[in-house]
């Protein structure tokens, strides 16, 4: 149920929520199951561009030109990829919108595979909070 929350559906799927008080004891229930961290901008930017799909009407649509952007995300004043990455990574007034008109990522497996999915991040293992490490993560999803 908390996965579905997070729209966490499928297997590595990935999307970007806000840590606040709502969030982290979501964050915990899921421990087990997820790795989550801080993106830094350039994975940030990297996630959009290269994997980001837009819902529009309850369909995933690739993000082939910014009308789409504009379209949905006019009103928040983000018209283009560029303002949807600030206010993504600055977490923004209008993240939420922002992050729900994205569709979850679909990664890939990480490039060498999950080193011990059984154990928690601080234990040697992948699931858990990586903070900054989740960047490194990312590079090998995408």
């Amino acid at each position: 149920m908390a996965l579905q929350i997070l729209r966490l559906r499928q297997i590595n799927n990935g999307v970007f929520v806000k840590l606040n008080k709502a969030t982290l004891p979501l964050l915990r229930i899921v421990e087990p199951y997820v790795a989550w961290g801080y993106p830094n901008l350039k994975t940030v930017h990297d996630l959009i561009y290269k994997r980001g799909f837009a819902k529009v009407n309850h369909r995933r649509l690739p993000i082939t030109d910014n009308n789409i952007i504009e379209e949905a995300l006019g009103k928040h004043d983000i018209i283009c990829m560029e303002d949807l990455v600030h206010e993504i990574y600055n977490v923004g007034p209008n993240f939420k919108a922002a992050s729900n008109f994205l569709w979850p990522f679909k990664l890939n497996n990480p490039t060498g595979g999950w080193t011990k999915k059984t154990n928690h991040f601080v234990e040697g293992g992948d699931f858990g909070n990586r903070e900054d490490q989740i960047n490194k993560l990312l590079r090998k999803m995408i």
